[in-house]
C-alpha cells in the first residue's frame, strides 16, 4: 500500500527552478547595454575633442584675440564648444538644435525636423516598397530562365556602377518632363538603390533548396509555380530580410539624395542644402543625427517583421 511520501510530488531542487526575470534582464543589458554604451562614451569623447582642436583656430582669431583680453586654456575651451558658426558642432550643441526644433515649433512647421523626417520618409518607403517588388520580379524570372539571367544579370551589376548623384539629376529631369515631380522621382531614385540587393539575395535565396527537395516537388508532379511558393519563397526568407535591411537604408540615402539637385524645400536633403548655404554647420549636423535616426528606425521595423516572420523557423 502506498503512503503519503510515496505518492507525493517531488520537491524541486534549485537546480530545477527556472531562472528568474531580473536575472535575465542583468545578463541581457550586460550583453547588449553594456557595449553600446561604452562605444558611444568613446565616440563622444573623440567628438569633443576633434570639435575642440577644429574650432580652436576660429575661436582664438574671432572670439579670443577680438575681445582684447588675456585668456587661457579654460576661456579657449569654452569658446570652442560655444561657437555660434563652428566647423565641427559639439554633441551638445547638436543636442540642444534639435530639442529646439522638436520643442519650440508646430510638427508642420518647416522648422521642425520631424517635418522633414516625413518628407524623406514617404519617399524611402514608397521607393522601399517598388524596390522590393521589383527585385523579387526579376530575382523569379532570372531563376527560371537562363537566357534572361544571361540577358539580365550583368545590366543589373552593372546599373550600380553608375554613382547616384549621376543619376539623379536625368531621372528628376525625364520624370519631370512627363509631368511627374514631387514624390515620384524620389522614390524612383530610392527604388533604384533598393532593388539591387533584393535581386541578388533572392537569386540566391531562390536557388538555396537542395536537388532532393526539388525532385521531391517533381514526383508530385508540382509545376513551377507551386515549387516556387511551396519550396523556393519559404527557403529564400532567410535570404531577403538582411537584403531588406539593407534595401531600406539605401534608399533612405536615395531619397535624401535626390531632394538635393531639385532645390526641394522640404526633406532631410534640402534641410542639409539650406544649412550649407547659410554656413549652418549646427543644423547641417541635427540632419544628419536626424536621419540616421530614422535609418536606425526603418531597419529596426523591418528586423521587428523578420522576427515575426522567422520565428517559427528558430523554434527547437
Amino acid at each position: 500500500m502506498a503512503t503519503m511520501t510515496d505518492t507525493a510530488a517531488p520537491v524541486p531542487t534549485p537546480a530545477t527552478v527556472p531562472e528568474q526575470s531580473p536575472g535575465r534582464s542583468a545578463a541581457w543589458l550586460q550583453a547588449h547595454a553594456v557595449p553600446v554604451t561604452v562605444v558611444l562614451a568613446a565616440l563622444l569623447l573623440v567628438w569633443y575633442g576633434a570639435a575642440w582642436a577644429m574650432n580652436a583656430p576660429g575661436a582664438i582669431e574671432r572670439v579670443l584675440n577680438v575681445s582684447g583680453n588675456p585668456w587661457g586654456w579654460q576661456d579657449l575651451l569654452a569658446a570652442t564648444l560655444q561657437m555660434e558658426r563652428p566647423v565641427l558642432p559639439a554633441p551638445h550643441q547638436v543636442a540642444m538644435d534639435l530639442w529646439s526644433s522638436l520643442v519650440d515649433w508646430p510638427v508642420n512647421s518647416p522648422r521642425n525636423l520631424l517635418y522633414h523626417v516625413a518628407v524623406t520618409g514617404e519617399a524611402t518607403l514608397v521607393g522601399f516598397v517598388m524596390g522590393t517588388a521589383l527585385g523579387l520580379v526579376l530575382s523569379v524570372l532570372i531563376v527560371h530562365s537562363r537566357t534572361l539571367e544571361r540577358a539580365l544579370l550583368p545590366w543589373i551589376v552593372a546599373s550600380q556602377t553608375v554613382p547616384v548623384l549621376a543619376i539623379a539629376p536625368i531621372v528628376l529631369v525625364i520624370l519631370g518632363s512627363l509631368g511627374f515631380a514631387g514624390l515620384a522621382p524620389k522614390a524612383v531614385i530610392a527604388m533604384y538603390l533598393c532593388f539591387f540587393p533584393v535581386t541578388v539575395a533572392m537569386v540566391q535565396g531562390l536557388r538555396s533548396p537542395q536537388v532532393i527537395e526539388t525532385e521531391m516537388l517533381h514526383t508530385y508532379a508540382a509545376s513551377r509555380w507551386q515549387a516556387l511558393w511551396l519550396l523556393r519563397l519559404p527557403a529564400a526568407l532567410p535570404f531577403l530580410f538582411p537584403a531588406l535591411r539593407v534595401g531600406i537604408a539605401a534608399g533612405l540615402v536615395g531619397a535624401m539624395v535626390a531632394e538635393l539637385p531639385t532645390g526641394a524645400t522640404a526633406g532631410l536633403g534640402a534641410r542639409l542644402l539650406t544649412g550649407s548655404y547659410y554656413g549652418n554647420t549646427v543644423a547641417i549636423w541635427s540632419a544628419l543625427v536626424m536621419s540616421a535616426l530614422l535609418g536606425l528606425t526603418l531597419t529596426a521595423a523591418v528586423a521587428l517583421v523578420e522576427q515575426r516572420v522567422l520565428r517559427h523557423r528558430r523554434q527547437p
